[in-house]
């Protein structure tokens, strides 16, 4: 039996003692540039020193990382995988360099968040009003969307944290979950609408009615249809489908369609006299929302100090998230 050489860069410390900034640096400038003598310039190095580096590297992964071409390089796949990594790394410390100059300039840092519908018309203004009236000089961002593609911006590094749902295909052993809320869901018209003075509406007397729908696929859509089925009942086929919640509205109020909302988002636009909730109980659940993270990085301080109040207020509205207390937020000055 022949001894196989050993690859030295499968040792799980090899890399990690050896690899410096400023290799990952060049992987991502060349990925960038697509060609050494510019990757170099970004670099503020010599074209002969980044042609060097760049062999030291592919000497120390022992693999191939780019192709040289008439006219630049192209990344191979060894180069592809070591690109992902390094542009990760790249982020991480312009993140910390950000952290570490707000905190010098009492700034408290930044947080970028996503949420889904719901929570972001109830939940989300009440907490960061509340973080700002307490930490003025953070940086907030808000992205509204779906589960799904928040967190594959989560995975991504361009959110800190995501405020939704987690679903039987996320692989959960990655993301930490900390549920805050549920979602119940209602139906909705526009004032005025002939069924608000219906009496004894349910269930049945809706299910020849137009409706507005989420799209097919959606958690929702697909609780809105097993209504219906476990109710022996056809399923609506005048149907619009959409998951634009100002279209929705817009077309509610031309219309005598009806529309399955979250029933926090019902109940702010009923309270400006946009819509007007039916007073028909819909058995149609979604599952809870909470804060999910990822596992493998931590919350930056003002990361935390937002996951922080953003379960003080969601204990506040709806008495299920987990207030704090298990350790004082950090100290930033105010």
């Amino acid at each position: 039996m022949l001894d196989r050489p050993l690859d030295k860069s499968a040792s799980p410390d090899y890399l990690r003692t050896r690899l410096k900034t400023r290799h990952l640096l060049l992987m991502v400038a060349l990925a960038e540039a697509g060609s050494i003598h510019r990757a170099a310039e970004r670099l503020a190095m010599t074209q002969p020193a980044a042609s060097k580096m760049l062999r030291e590297l592919e000497e120390l992964v022992e693999a191939p990382l780019f192709e040289r071409l008439p006219r630049g390089v192209r990344p191979t796949p060894y180069g592809l995988a070591l690109i992902r990594h390094a542009a990760s790394v790249a982020r991480s410390l312009d993140q910390a360099r950000d952290e570490l100059q707000a905190l010098k300039g009492g700034t408290h840092g930044q947080v970028a968040l996503g949420a889904i519908t719901a929570p972001a018309v109830g939940l989300m203004p009440q907490a960061l009003a509340a973080v700002k009236q307490r930490y003025g000089g953070m940086r907030l961002s808000l992205e509204i969307d779906t589960s799904n593609v928040l967190l594959e911006r989560l995975a991504q590094d361009r959110l800190d944290l995501v405020v939704g749902r987690l679903a039987a295909g996320h692989d959960q052993l990655e993301l930490r979950y900390e549920p805050l809320g549920l979602e119940p869901v209602c139906a909705v018209v526009r004032p005025g609408h002939p069924l608000l003075s219906e009496p004894g509406l349910d269930l049945p007397a809706l299910a020849a009615c137009g409706w507005i729908v989420p799209p097919a696929g959606s958690v929702l859509r697909h609780r809105f249809d097993l209504m219906f089925q476990r109710a022996s009942l056809p399923l609506p086929g005048n149907t619009i489908e959409t998951a634009a919640l100002l279209f929705t509205t817009r077309l509610l109020e031309h219309s005598d369609m009806v529309a399955v909302l979250a029933e926090e988002v019902a109940r702010y636009y009923a309270a400006h006299r946009m819509l007007e909730i039916l007073p028909v109980s819909l058995p149609c659940h979604m599952d809870d929302f909470g804060i999910i993270t990822r596992v493998d990085l931590p919350l930056s301080p003002a990361a935390t100090l937002v996951a922080d109040i953003l379960r003080n207020t969601a204990a506040s509205l709806y008495g299920t998230g987990r207030p704090s207390g298990q350790g004082a937020p950090p100290a930033f000055p105010r």
